[in-house]
């Protein structure tokens, strides 16, 4: 008798995991088409594809634009592609969210509904790029609150999975959200840094070099921030081996955001494929601070709780 409750027991808890674990995949899926999303974005900036599709949110007033098609306009029309597709992920997260809400933290459902909602107004944004002819202070807004949408997805995504800390990480919940907060604000100087095309303004004409030198300023302190973090890891003989390989990871992700930043900034933005990289591995900095932190601060409760339960 016991057995067979026992086994009615574990077959409700498995019940139970499914929206759980079903969410929590759909959640990565989407932050790697949004990581995919924000890279086209900036090869549509690159390329001046920006105003490619004249209209909005049709392309030429069609779906498929297959007459008017070049490289150009496909990059236009595949991002918002993309975003179409992201919008409805992210209201079938808003929906499974709220419908399985029973079986999921308190606190998922309200996440689900900040992320549509930052979806929703991304969308926006991206409609009053194209009607407003790429406005400057409209197109870092956009990037803007992609790379927050991003982040939410991540926070969600890392909270959801499962993990087991081992309470000591001291203050690295800090400093790596100091670290990630850091990053976010310097990837909003350099969209405003390629909205304007500040680099070839200064260059060519010694205007918005003010822009342009805050980027380049504006590098020491994400870099002291994320080093710091990572020679707290290595200085941490007991800390979990998922939050050291994340900042390896963001160490090695930072060198390589600076080497690329330097080239793109030696070569004047001539070589796209590397302009496009400095912005993708930004974002991917930005995402890996995010998840190291969210992990380090489940590990930070976890070990509170273990105290309290002690006591």
């Amino acid at each position: 008798m016991s057995e067979f409750v026992l086994q009615q027991q574990n077959e409700a808890a498995v019940e139970q995991q499914k929206p759980k674990e079903m969410i929590r995949r759909l959640v990565w899926k989407i932050c790697i088409a949004t990581l995919i999303l924000m890279a086209i974005g900036s090869a549509t900036r690159v390329m001046n594809a920006g105003l490619a599709c004249p209209d909005w949110p049709l392309c030429y007033g069609e779906l498929v634009p297959a007459k008017q098609m070049n490289l150009q306009v496909f990059l236009e029309w595949f991002h918002r592609l993309d975003a179409a597709l992201i919008g409805v992920s992210a209201i079938a997260l808003f929906g499974l969210s709220w419908w399985h809400r029973r079986f999921l933290p308190k606190w998922l459902p309200w996440a689900s509904t900040f992320a549509l909602f930052l979806i929703v107004f991304q969308g926006i944004l991206g409609g009053l790029t194209v009607t407003e002819l790429l406005r400057f202070d409209i197109v870092t807004a956009h990037l803007g609150t992609a790379l927050l949408f991003f982040s939410t997805l991540l926070i969600i995504g890392t909270a959801l999975t499962p993990y087991q800390g081992n309470g000591t990480v001291g203050k690295l919940p800090w400093v790596g959200l100091t670290a990630a907060v850091l990053v976010y604000l310097q990837s909003l100087l350099g969209a405003l840094v390629g909205s304007r095309w500040a680099l070839h303004q200064c260059l060519g004409g010694s205007q918005l070099c003010t822009v342009m030198y805050s980027h380049i300023a504006g590098l020491v302190p994400p870099t002291v921030a994320t080093l710091a973090m990572v020679f707290i890891c290595w200085r941490t003989p007991a800390l979990h081996p998922a939050l050291r390989r994340l900042a390896n990871i963001a160490g090695g992700l930072l060198t390589l955001q600076i080497l690329l930043g330097f080239a793109t900034f030696k070569l004047h933005l001539q070589v796209e494929p590397l302009t496009v990289s400095h912005q993708a591995i930004g974002a991917t900095l930005l995402g890996t601070l995010v998840v190291f932190t969210v992990l380090a601060l489940r590990d930070s409760v976890s070990a509170d709780s273990r105290v309290l339960s002690a006591e």
